[in-house]
């Protein structure tokens, strides 16, 4: 076959990926002078032009932009890019990179040959081999959307929170959002301010406030040093990558979400969605719960900025608490589904990933890899751009750098015989 880049069919390194961690990576390889080609199913960086809604932005300020070689440049660190502006950013760093890469082409299996140790893989466009491997893919998949959703009269207008984009793209009539997790908070919000009737299912997502005591709450966890703690340091261990994303937005400048307050205006508020039967919604009586479970965590993070100002002697404007400016009357656990007028349902409960491709043994019983800073047990096989892969920032702007470049240094040290940093078996258990 004939071989869409370069005509070569074996390279040192096969990057599966071609999003920010793919060509964050791909930048530090070519820095070592490493050959390597970087495989991209769709178009590289797509998923910030096509899984993004309209009024999409940044929930962290731009400072926090920081791809290798590529910082954040315009004259508004402290805000926080649009839809537009992002995807504009990135443009630039993929013509900063210029990475070797085939767009278009699906990796179908990477494998080990057991020939020189090299890996297989085998994708829509023939065969590649590589002596090392990193799956920069993603941890986000597939869209989920339970079983439910195929009980829901076929008149329901059915959206995944990767399929939204504005308002006037729903029927008319009011709108089911599942999920108050960023996007469903956000997408929640972005109806509500264009005049639709919003009913929010929620669930035990933590909120977190947008500035306090005078200074964005990015930059005072900054300061506490939040985003240089790796996860092996974390209190919950790798059981913070299971955590839900505090809700909050950049939009017009930055500010809180409260759902509180929505439910004030006239958004309708619920429990988590349990199932629907006989053409009503069900759900669990815990608004109240989830409500107080967010104000908790906003609270606990104010709390913490509190001792650190209080530690470091910096003077600020005084400390507040959240108090709520609403709350339910009741819990409602069932809801009419024509009778409530809902014409749309938005799903904004995530993502699963799928590494069914990956044939090597390095992932644990819930089919998530397991290694110590995106280096596997398996020699030569890399994860990378996974949520809290290492800190906070791994699946962000502001993390994928530190992680690429450490990874390069394990590439290299791989590919000069030299032994890289692995794990132990107790360092490796599965979460």
């Amino acid at each position: 076959m004939s071989h869409p880049y370069g005509g070569r069919s074996h390279y040192s390194v096969v990057i599966v990926g071609g999003g920010q961690a793919g060509l964050s990576l791909s930048h530090e390889l070519q820095q070592r002078g490493i050959d390597h080609l970087v495989i991209e199913k769709r178009s590289l960086v797509h998923s910030w032009r096509t899984q993004r809604w309209d009024t999409f932005c940044l929930v962290t300020p731009n400072w926090q932009c920081q791809l290798p070689g590529w910082p954040y440049r315009g004259d508004d660190p402290h805000g926080f890019m649009v839809k537009d502006q992002i995807n504009d950013w990135l443009a630039g760093f993929v013509a900063h990179v210029k990475p070797p890469a085939i767009e278009g082409v699906s990796v179908e299996k990477v494998s080990r040959t057991g020939e020189h140790e090299r890996w297989q893989v085998q994708t829509s466009e023939g065969l590649y081999t590589a002596d090392q491997v990193v799956v920069a893919s993603g941890g986000y998949h597939r869209p989920v959307v339970p079983r439910m959703a195929e009980k829901l009269p076929a008149s329901v207008v059915q959206y995944h929170s990767a399929q939204y984009r504005n308002p006037a793209q729903l029927p008319e009539g009011a709108v089911l959002v599942v999920g108050c997790g960023q996007s469903g908070a956000q997408i929640a919000e972005d109806l509500h301010l264009a005049g639709r009737q919003v009913v929010l299912a929620t669930g035990n997502a933590p909120r977190c406030a947008r500035f306090y005591r005078g200074k964005e709450v990015v930059d005072w966890l900054a300061d506490m040093g939040y985003y240089d703690m790796p996860v092996t340091q974390h209190p919950l261990r790798e059981g913070v990558r299971d955590n839900t994303n505090h809700y909050v937005t950049g939009r017009d400048g930055g500010r809180d979400i409260d759902l509180r307050r929505f439910a004030r205006e006239g958004m309708q508020l619920y429990g988590q969605l349990e199932g629907f039967e006989d053409g009503a919604l069900q759900f669990l009586p815990n608004l109240r719960e989830n409500l107080d479970h967010a104000d908790r965590i906003y609270n606990g993070i104010n709390d913490s900025i509190d001792r650190h100002i209080a530690a470091q002697g910096i003077e600020a404007p005084p400390p507040s608490v959240y108090e709520p400016v609403w709350t339910p009357a009741e819990e409602r656990t069932r809801l009419d589904l024509a009778a409530a007028g809902i014409t749309s349902v938005v799903w904004c409960i995530g993502f699963a990933p799928d590494f069914a491709w990956v044939d090597a043994p390095v992932f644990n019983g819930r089919g998530h890899p397991v290694h110590l800073r995106g280096v596997t047990r398996e020699p030569g096989l890399y994860f990378l751009g996974l949520p809290w892969l290492h800190t906070w920032g791994s699946g962000r702007f502001s993390g994928i750098a530190r992680d690429a470049a450490f990874l390069g240094d394990a590439i290299a040290a791989h590919a000069a015989g030299r032994s890289a940093q692995r794990a132990t078996p107790q360092q490796l258990q599965a979460a």
